[in-house]
């Protein structure tokens, strides 16, 4: 399965989240070859802490398809997610989670957790890497403009 094109789209998603001065981190829900969920951080905006891209994805799908149930559903996301929104793929019911670049501080897949192996919860296939060096840059960017 080639992973660029949706990944792409999730990068412009975290381009208009830095554009709007958030964390810039932008997610896809994919079902059947069709986005049906797009999202990009947004917690400083929506003054809610749980507005990551992940989540805000995730809202759109349940509401475009209705059914918070996203059974066989791919979430693109340009960074490794935290835990809060891992286990709201797992929740949704996210068969798999392509993303980009690592989040060594929080990210809840590989860097500080492996929260999507623990026995109970639902199974959720991982590919990471895709294209992270252009999702790695947008967030080292961000944060030395901070700096």
């Amino acid at each position: 399965m080639n992973h660029d094109a949706f990944m792409r789209e999730a990068l412009a998603l975290a381009d208009a989240a830095a554009a709007a001065g958030e964390v810039p981190v932008g997610a896809l829900v994919v079902v059947d070859g069709a986005v049906v969920g797009r999202g990009r951080n947004q917690p400083v905006a929506a003054h809610d802490p749980t507005a990551h891209a992940e989540v805000m994805a995730l809202r759109e799908a349940g509401a475009r398809l209705g059914n918070y149930r996203l059974t066989g559903a791919t979430l693109y996301v340009t960074v490794e997610p935290c835990l809060m929104c891992v286990g709201a793929l797992v929740h949704a019911r996210v068969g798999r989670l392509v993303y980009g670049a690592t989040e060594p501080r929080a990210g809840a897949i590989e860097s500080t957790l492996r929260v999507h192996e623990h026995p109970a919860l639902n199974r959720l296939l991982v590919v990471s890497g895709v294209l992270a060096p252009e999702c790695g840059e947008r967030m080292q960017r961000f944060f030395a403009a901070r700096r």
